[in-house]
């Protein structure tokens, strides 16, 4: 037996006794597993492990015993086969040896081979499982290489050895967080860095004081001693955290060879050198201090109106300090219109300036580096004279260029991405066919395979909110691809990456679910549940407590939850996106095209104040039914892959397409048509309760209008609508390789050559912890 299989050898690496007892841990661990027995206590799980990482937090020494008894745990539920807690003990383990001081090798091999073990379980947990192995073989040979790269993406600390920057963008609905809400919100993301705002040297000087001790260990690094000799050091540490992050990204690229012989001689000597330069003398050995992992940098937006995600991704990449891209005014002034023109007031000139050089840039003088603020300045100038003289040069209309081949290449790129995703995952739980139809989750080996593609930024887009707010997202993300398709800008330089937070205050159970989506994630996967799912119901009771005692300190909750969510959650569960097409009574107003994720709504507005006992009475008494006449086409999706082309009409008061299963039974990856009224008596039994289809078109066939209303969003309501068309959604990025005919609906030719490689339809990925488990 290892010295670490003795209980009680757990408490000192760091040569002092654990502040929480090994029993507490293994309480706090058993009370945060999912269970089969309490669905109705969500919200208490997920503020039961954030008590567990702030106790830890609070009392560093006990971080490494809490790795001892995750282990523990986690190879007990292997023994048991307990499935349902492995995925949850493991995150919550690496999270652990992320901001654990120093782990001993004997514990690198044992996480090791519990991680190497779940690679012959089926998926996900052999994808999370590979994820995790690549991970701690990495650690295990260079110590503190997890922490120092989380730490530098995401404070987007400058250096030039690593330069992968992060940024979280928390969008919540306003509807939601309307009042002391939203500004408990805002500050509690304000304040989420421990101890208040931390400077850039601040973070440098973390990552210098854990790399050393996760390396050296206390037998050859004295914290305190390295601690204060940081502090003293001043603004000069920013060369020792190049030297230092040079020094560990160049063992990560000879892959870790020499058992990190050379890696701890190197570091052992910038150890002595700091504590040199400090006026000190280097102790040999002395207890580890605790470095912790701060927060990432989050920005909290109410997801108004005016807000546009491609414009704020732009201004934080060109603000960005070490990311020098840059954004020109008419790049930044490019709106989500067909055309450009569009969006210009007719009477706005473009004037034309004279340049002297030739436009190319090799060619250019030091003087014609201003020459865009000069005709910038002629333009204003000339623009403030005489409605004469501003008339004599605009130009209209421009038309449409093909695009480049290096525009091609990068769409193209993009589309074969998300295909790799979608084909890796095998989200499908009944063979070939089950891919296709069922709800489909990505795969995290093939979330990694492109790795000379990986883009320089990361936007983490954690949405908070009920369905009306992934409608709009879905809408967003939809016009973002459009836009990039035309001109692709932040497709090569941005990576974006999706996360939801269900938070509902509509206590109207009538209604039925608020948060379909959320419920569907938190039944395919039990961590979700226990830590996303839930913290809705608990953000709005904080939110609460806080306006009845505004002075009472507190810690910051819900960033750090989102912390835990965005650094934890590696598998996407990918939902279509489907294209409408709605066409109006009258012949005046244009067809508008919009699309949806989780709901739509049909209802005809003259049927809608008739009372259901009203109409249920009509129904089964009465030759004539309440309701207006519609036709319907539609494919109607069959279990064995060959879906049927069908035709009805039907008199209807209403209908509703939900795109979200409720139960697991029905996970099938389409959309479910379901009446208004249950259709026991029609004619030759030729329909049905529930239309499961792809695609439908429906329209009325007398001269009555329905309203139509996208995500349950009174804000997206379309009203005097005669006929609708419902199909997945095309990826605008597919498109741009296609003809320009079949733009929102799917060609039969798209199978030939490269396209059949590529995403065709548009998929939101949400990002969760293992995607769909069972």
């Amino acid at each position: 037996m290892a010295s670490w299989d003795n209980p009680s050898s757990t408490g000192a690496a760091d040569g002092c006794s654990p502040t929480v007892s090994e029993p507490d841990l293994y309480r706090s661990v058993q009370a945060v597993l999912p269970r089969d027995t309490d669905n109705q206590q969500l919200q208490d799980k997920g503020m039961l492990r954030w008590t567990l990482h702030k106790k830890v937090q609070n009392n560093p020494a006990s971080s490494l015993s809490l790795v001892w008894v995750l282990i523990k745990e986690l190879e007990k539920a292997e023994r048991c086969d307990a499935r349902k807690c492995i995925i949850p003990l493991l995150h919550t383990l690496m999270y652990a040896v992320i901001q654990t001081a120093h782990i001993p090798e004997e514990l690198y091999k044992r996480v090791y081979n519990i991680c190497k073990r779940l690679l012959t379980y089926p998926h996900p947990y052999c994808i999370v499982g590979h994820h995790y192995t690549r991970q701690i073989k990495a650690e295990r040979f260079i110590p503190g290489l997890m922490y120092q790269r989380m730490v530098t993406a995401e404070q987007r600390l400058k250096n030039d050895h690593y330069p992968f920057q992060e940024r979280v963008f928390v969008l919540a609905d306003p509807e939601v967080f309307s009042g002391s809400s939203g500004q408990w919100n805002l500050g509690d993301i304000g304040s989420s860095a421990p101890g208040g705002f931390q400077s850039p040297l601040d973070h440098m000087c973390s990552v210098i004081q854990h790399t050393m001790q996760a390396a050296l260990g206390a037998e050859q690094c004295n914290g305190p001693s390295l601690a204060q000799a940081l502090r003293d050091i001043g603004p000069d540490v920013e060369s020792y955290f190049q030297e230092v992050l040079a020094t560990l990204e160049q063992s990560a690229e000879d892959g870790g060879r020499g058992e990190g012989g050379v890696l701890r001689s190197r570091l052992q000597q910038l150890y002595s050198k700091i504590v040199a330069a400090a006026g000190s003398e280097p102790l040999p050995r002395g207890p580890l201090c605790d470095c912790a992992l701060p927060n990432p940098e989050m920005s909290f937006h109410l997801w108004t109106e005016d807000f546009d995600i491609w414009r704020e991704l732009s201004k934080c990449i060109r603000l960005s300090s070490s990311l020098q891209y840059s954004i020109s005014h008419e790049q930044e002034d490019f709106e989500l219109g067909d055309s450009p023109a569009d969006l210009l007031p007719s009477d706005m000139p473009r004037h034309s300036v004279m340049s002297n050089d030739s436009g190319i840039e090799k060619d250019m003088s030091n003087d014609s580096e201003s020459f865009w603020e000069k005709s910038l300045v002629t333009a204003l100038w000339e623009q403030g004279k005489s409605d004469q003289d501003s008339a004599k040069l605009s130009r209209r209309g421009g038309i449409k260029m093909k695009p480049s081949v290096k525009t091609t290449m990068v769409m193209m790129q993009d589309t074969l991405e998300a295909h790799a995703n979608l084909e890796g995952g095998g989200g499908g739980r009944s063979g070939r066919r089950g891919a296709t139809l069922q709800r489909r989750a990505g795969s995290g080996v093939t979330r990694n395979s492109f790795t000379k593609q990986r883009r320089h930024f990361t936007a983490k887009i954690v949405v908070m909110g009920d369905d009306r707010a992934l409608g709009r997202l879905a809408a967003a993300y939809y016009f973002f691809k459009k836009r990039e398709a035309r001109r692709p800008f932040l497709t090569t330089k941005v990576g974006l990456q999706f996360y939801y937070i269900p938070v509902s205050q509509s206590g109207n159970l009538s209604e039925g679910d608020p948060c379909t989506l959320g419920s569907y994630l938190s039944m395919v996967d039990p961590w979700y549940g226990c830590n996303i799912k839930g913290l809705g119901h608990t953000i709005l009771q904080l939110a609460k407590m806080q306006e009845t005692n505004p002075g009472k300190p507190k810690d910051p909750f819900i960033s750090d939850v989102i912390s835990y969510y965005v650094r934890t959650s590696l598998q996407p569960v990918y939902f279509n996106v489907y294209f409408v097409k709605i066409t109006f009574i009258s012949t005046t107003k244009e067809p508008v095209e919009d699309v949806f994720l989780t709901h739509l709504e049909l209802d005809f507005p003259e049927f809608k104040l008739i009372s259901p006992s009203v109409k249920n009475k009509t129904w089964r008494n009465s030759g004539d039914v309440c309701g207006a006449v519609v036709s319907m086409n539609y494919k109607k999706v069959m279990l064995s892959g060959r879906d049927v082309n069908k035709g009805i009409s039907v008199r209807t008061t209403g209908a509703q397409i939900s795109a979200i299963p409720t139960n697991e039974a029905e996970d099938l990856n389409c959309l479910t048509l379901t009446l208004n009224e249950t259709p026991t008596k029609a004619k030759n039994n030729t329909l049905e309760s529930k239309i499961r289809t792809t695609s439908i078109n429906i329209r009325t066939l007398e001269s009555r209008s329905f309203t139509v209303i996208l995500d349950k969003d009174s804000r997206r309501t379309y009203s005097g609508a005669s006929s609708i068309e419902v199909s997945p959604c095309l990826d605008p990025g597919f498109c741009v390789q296609r003809s320009t005919r079949s733009k929102l609906r799917l060609t039969e030719d798209t199978d030939a050559g490269l396209y059949k490689y590529m995403s065709k339809e548009l998929p939101l990925p949400i990002n969760t912890f293992a995607g769909i488990i069972n």
